[in-house]
């Protein structure tokens, strides 16, 4: 079969299958699954070689988890440490060791494959849980986010439970590669990510287009990861370092938005070959073993993750709905036990019952959170949070960071009023950093930059860009897409002014207006006018002038008529000065 029929084949499994598990609410990963098993070997077998598809899509756990490095910021591990140390590390150390135990007491496994289906199976999934936790609004809860440390401690966890089960393998030799090799590959990543990288991406901001802001992305993840390997390291801790030591970066979001849809799709084609992978036959002959695994999975950690949080003092309605969320095996269950078998760890029979069991964890998952919710809402127990006490999302977001929006800026912040800035000078970011303001590079007039940066939950949005075009295009872009957000505008001149008014965009700022205002005072107090004289005069000049641009507005003149407009408004101004002197 040729590449380009095989990937139609991907592309129809993926456009049938996520949308209509997303729509039952079963979450795309379970729909890739799906689709994998539907055009693999075990039914229509329209792709024959998975293992060769599935060598090849382990790239995307490696973008995967260069992209949850990036959203692990240091300040945030840091504020959260407690909870992820004592919540994260208590279910995840008491859940492998309870399924550990049972897979060697009952099920009479070995202890090294015990302690590596208990690794991988205390692992949920992240993108299950936050999805299912936004739902019922319940995420930026105390219990939701005692919920979410737990993620994060997974996902710090991630790398090393692959070094722990690599260090299983029984094909070990002294022939690898020496630790001091490792650690100092490790170092060198350190030390060029904290004074290489941001330089380089400047560089490619400045001279580069968006294309090569893509390929610098794509190059850094796999140069690192590619180091990491010949270090005799694992590839997604390569890509996992550099998300990390990027987490603080101006570039950080930008970098995410490039890297999002190779990871998306390559991610999924992982999914659609672990479903190829599965082995349907195990539970058509061993239906009540893999379910009733399944319905235990899910028993055990919703009874752990629940029982953390009642002794953490939360509620136990609200506990036990944060435990149905997390009970499901993870994404990266998979990930472990293809390692598990490449480094021979355990055997493909054990692994592909692991899979069956993870899968169907996934497909139990959103039901039950969803009947538990509808029993307890019908016992009027209140379905979601008040969360805007504990929210940390952006309030107000400045598009543009020169000195217009600085000023803007300075004041929000002085006020403890949370903000976030884009601008996509590299160099101006860079020195603007240095004075402590948050801000991100990227093109602010892109979607998916503005959802990253939190656009959804705003309430403002000042548009302080450079350019008169980009202004408007982003103004009419937000009134379309996000009509909720109040906007500020911009005008950079007085045609400028005339076209917002036009378009309906407002209210809009003109940029120089004010300062020339207070300069004419100025200069007519100099000149000999009284202080209230010339503010009179400066005002009356201000009036007469917002009034013409609204009757040019009004009457959506032309070019050559607005010229024509302004001279005869000149003689109307003059006349109002002399009235006003006849009067005086």
């Amino acid at each position: 079969m040729s590449l380009l029929t095989s990937t139609a084949i991907f592309l129809g499994a993926t456009i049938i299958a996520v949308p209509l598990f997303k729509r039952l609410k079963l979450g795309g990963i379970l729909g890739y699954l799906v689709a994998g098993v539907v055009i693999g070997p075990s039914a229509l077998n329209f792709i024959d070689d998975p293992a060769t598809i599935l060598h090849f899509a382990e790239l995307g756990v490696v973008l995967l988890l260069f992209v949850i490095g990036l959203e692990l910021e240091p300040s945030t591990l840091w504020r959260m440490r407690n909870q992820i140390l004592i919540s994260g590390g208590s279910q995840l150390i008491l859940t492998t060791a309870l399924i550990g135990v049972f897979s060697f007491y009952i099920l009479g496994l070995s202890p090294a494959v015990s302690v590596t289906i208990g690794l991988a199976l205390a692992l949920s999934s992240t993108a299950f849980a936050i999805q299912l936790m936004n739902e019922q609004n319940i995420l930026n809860s105390p219990p939701g986010q005692q919920g979410f440390s737990m993620l994060l401690m997974q996902d710090v966890a991630v790398i090393p439970i692959l070094l722990i089960v690599a260090a299983f393998s029984p094909e070990q030799t002294s022939e690898g590669v020496a630790w001091y090799i490792s650690l100092a590959a490790v170092l060198a990543v350190l030390v060029a990510g904290r004074f290489l990288v941001n330089p380089v991406l400047r560089i490619v901001a400045r001279y580069g287009s968006s294309e090569v802001m893509t390929a610098a992305a794509l190059f850094l993840v796999l140069v690192t990861a590619l180091a990491m390997y010949s270090a005799g390291l694992s590839m997604g801790m390569g890509a996992f370092i550099a998300g990390i030591l990027l987490a603080d970066s101006s570039f950080k979001h930008q970098l995410e938005i490039e890297i999002e849809p190779f990871k998306g799709l390559l991610l999924g084609l992982f999914f659609i070959a672990i479903g190829m992978n599965l082995d349907l036959a195990l539970l058509v002959n061993e239906p009540v073993f893999i379910i009733s695994m399944s319905l235990l999975l899910v028993l055990i950690k919703a009874l752990i993750i629940a029982g953390i949080l009642i002794l953490s003092k939360q509620i136990k309605k609200d506990s036990i709905r944060i435990g149905l969320m997390l009970s499901q095996g993870g994404e990266f269950a998979f990930v472990v036990m293809t390692l598990a078998v490449s480094s021979m760890v355990l055997q493909d029979d054990i692994a592909s019952r692991v899979n069956l069991v993870v899968g169907l964890s996934m497909a139990f998952t959103s039901p039950l959170v969803i009947l538990y919710a509808m029993y307890f809402n019908s016992k009027n127990c209140p379905p979601v949070y008040d969360s805007s006490q504990v929210s940390t999302e952006p309030e107000v977001i400045i598009a543009g960071f020169g000195r217009f929006g600085q000023i803007t800026a300075r004041v929000l912040a002085a006020n403890k009023i949370v903000f976030t800035a884009i601008d996509k000078d590299a160099d101006h970011i860079e020195f603007v950093r240095q004075f402590g303001n948050k801000v991100y590079y990227g093109d602010a007039t892109r979607i998916d930059l503005l959802k990253k940066s939190g656009i959804e939950k705003a309430r403002v949005m000042l548009i302080a860009l450079d350019s008169a075009s980009e202004i408007t295009k982003l103004a009419l872009l937000i009134k379309e897409e996000f009509p909720h957000i109040k906007l500020v505008v911009r005008a950079r001149n007085r045609l400028h002014a005339v076209e917002l008014g036009k378009l309906g965009i407002e209210p809009y700022v003109r940029e120089v207006f004010a300062a020339g205002l207070q300069a004419c005072e100025q200069v007519l107090q100099t000149y000999g006018y009284s202080e209230g004289n010339a503010k009179y005069m400066t005002q009356l000049f201000a009036n007469h002038d917002n009034k013409l641009i609204e009757k040019v507005v009004e009457e959506d003149m032309e070019f050559q008529s607005i010229v024509s407009t302004a001279k005869a408004s000149r003689k109307e101004l003059q006349k109002l000065f002399e009235d006003d002197k006849n009067i005086s």
